[in-house]
This record gives C-alpha cells, sequence and structure tokens, in this order.
C-alpha cells in the first residue's frame, strides 16, 4: 500500500500538485479540471477517476459541479477527427441604434437561462469546447 501512496503523489507532482508534509495538497485548477475530463470519456467512472488521482469521488464530484457552473475551464477533447457541435444562428432582437454607433459583433451562445458572448476571433475549438461543457450530462 505504501508503493501505491507513492506512485501517487510521484505522479501528481508531476502535474504539479504541491502534497506538504501533512498530507495536504494544493490542486491547480489546470489538473482539476483534467481530472474532470477524464470522468466525461466513455466508460469512466467518477470512482475510478477519483482512485487514480488518489481523491475521494466526492471531491471530484465537487469539482464536477464547479465545471459545470463554469467556474473550471476543462481542457479541449482531444480527438483524431473535427467534432461538430450544434449551434443554432437566430435572428438578435432588434433594438435602435444610434445611426453613428458602429455595430458590436458577438458570437452568443444561449442554453436555456444560460448565455455566453464571445468576440468573433475566439477559435472554434474554443466554441465547440464550451458547447460540449453545456452539454455535459449533470452530476
Amino acid at each position: 500500500m505504501r508503493f501505491a501512496m507513492c506512485a501517487t503523489n510521484s505522479f501528481l507532482r508531476s502535474l504539479g500538485v504541491e502534497i506538504y508534509g501533512s498530507g495536504h495538497r494544493r490542486w491547480p485548477d489546470d489538473v482539476k479540471a483534467r481530472a474532470v475530463a477524464e470522468t466525461l470519456e466513455p466508460g469512466a467512472t467518477v470512482n475510478a477517476v477519483a482512485g487514480q488521482y488518489g481523491i475521494r469521488p466526492n471531491q471530484l464530484s465537487a469539482w464536477r459541479r464547479l465545471a459545470k457552473q463554469g467556474q473550471l475551464v476543462l481542457p479541449p477533447a482531444e480527438l483524431g477527427e473535427p467534432a461538430f457541435a450544434p449551434l443554432v444562428i437566430c435572428d438578435p432582437t432588434e433594438t435602435p441604434e444610434p445611426s453613428d454607433a458602429k455595430p458590436q459583433q458577438v458570437i452568443r451562445i444561449v442554453k436555456g437561462t444560460t448565455r455566453i458572448e464571445l468576440s468573433p476571433d475566439t477559435s472554434a475549438d474554443r466554441i465547440a469546447a464550451i458547447v460540449r461543457a453545456l452539454e455535459a450530462p449533470t452530476c
């Protein structure tokens, strides 16, 4: 068992997790996001991924909630082929603009009561990652 703990700690340190003498760990957001992303892979379970990272499943579920609330940004999925995400384009509600005003161009993603506005130069990969996060199953 001691060997497994040393291997886990070595793995975590390689990811940038700070491990203190008391056993307390400081997890960078990118490592949390990576663990959450692994739970979204086909066939993965929260229990199995939590075991790989040496944490309790409820801790990983808390990170999943953060991701769902937009407080933890997941890395883009690594796919061997292009990914497609549904995108609906609709006419914006008409609002009177002063004649000298320059129209503001944005990309809007709306799902239910969630509304996300992105700059027009946002990459397709980033847009697809946001749409995938919005479509992720609930915890």
